[in-house]
């Protein structure tokens, strides 16, 4: 006979929840594509309203030359969706600023 996992029902979070466990959310990131860790590592949380979680990159654009990921982040962004989703239990879109 199989055991079946229960279904864990997440509530609505704010902003400041996902912010207390965002380190948790990259060390999943961490774990299964190190190189989208690397692109996101420094983005910092600005929003997160209606399923849209928005990414600041502007303290990584101060050290543009070695730091900006921009056009890599694309590609990788599926991969911090995933991370989050199993860490957080939450389903977002990621916008960047």
């Amino acid at each position: 006979m199989l055991s079946q996992r229960p279904q864990v029902m997440f509530a609505a979070m704010e902003l400041d929840e996902i912010r207390a466990q965002w380190n948790q959310v990259l060390d999943s990131l961490e774990a299964t594509n190190r190189i989208a860790w690397i692109a996101y590592f420094d983005a910092r949380l600005s929003s997160y309203e209606q399923g849209v979680l928005t990414l600041d990159f502007s303290d990584a654009r101060k050290f543009a030359a070695s730091h900006e990921y921009v056009e890599t982040r694309p590609n990788l962004k599926s991969a911090l969706v995933e991370a989050i989703n199993s860490t957080l239990g939450l389903d977002v879109e990621i916008n960047e600023q």
